[in-house]
């Protein structure tokens, strides 16, 4: 209650009740009843009192705003907490769709590679593709390390031809020759 609050302070800063009245321009009666909680300070006398006893007139009044602080920081912090969590979950969800994507891309890449016209291992073709044109005419060109060669749409004379000049262990060299062949009949490869 005030009274014990008031007495209690006083006792502290070591002043009797008749000191504490001067300060506080009341009789040391006004100060003993105030003490024993038979009358109250008015709020002029209370703003007089919280500086003669060097407490703000909320800690006289045990209107502790303490509470409320600590309730908002406490809320503050349950908030601040949750925003971390979403963050993680936000966070951890990105990384995951950058390496889905960066995942996609390897996949991608490694299929264009493998799927790409000319494949090679080690350095070493082992298959070629090849799409030339002579005299508007398109003719794909498949040659490989084991002998194998096709020629969509060759005459027999053509694929005769383009057989002798390719080498089967040496498909750098063939895919060469093929378009050097087709140069000089006009045409071009791709």
């Amino acid at each position: 209650m005030l009274g014990e609050k008031i007495l209690k302070l006083r006792k502290k800063q070591g002043l009797s009740q008749e000191q504490l009245g001067e300060q506080v321009n009341v009789t040391r009666q006004t100060i003993s009843n105030w003490e024993l909680n038979e009358t109250a300070p008015n709020p002029e006398q209370l703003k007089l009192l919280s500086k003669a006893l060097n407490v703000s007139i909320d800690e006289l009044l045990d209107n502790e705003r303490k509470d409320v602080l600590i309730n908002k920081v406490s809320n503050t912090e349950r908030l601040a907490s949750m925003i971390i969590k979403f963050l993680k979950v936000f966070g951890i969800l990105f990384i995951i769709y950058v390496v889905f994507i960066v995942i996609a891309m390897i996949g991608l890449g490694i299929y264009s590679y493998k799927t790409n016209s000319k494949v090679d291992v080690g350095n070493v073709l082992s298959s070629a593709t090849m799409v030339c044109t002579l005299n508007n005419e398109q003719y794909q060109i498949e040659l490989g390390t084991d002998n194998y060669f096709k020629c969509d749409y060759c005459s027999s004379q053509m694929t005769k031809e383009l057989k002798e000049i390719v080498d089967f262990n040496h498909l750098d060299d063939s895919i060469s020759h093929v378009e050097e062949y087709f140069l000089k009949n006009n045409g071009i490869c791709d």
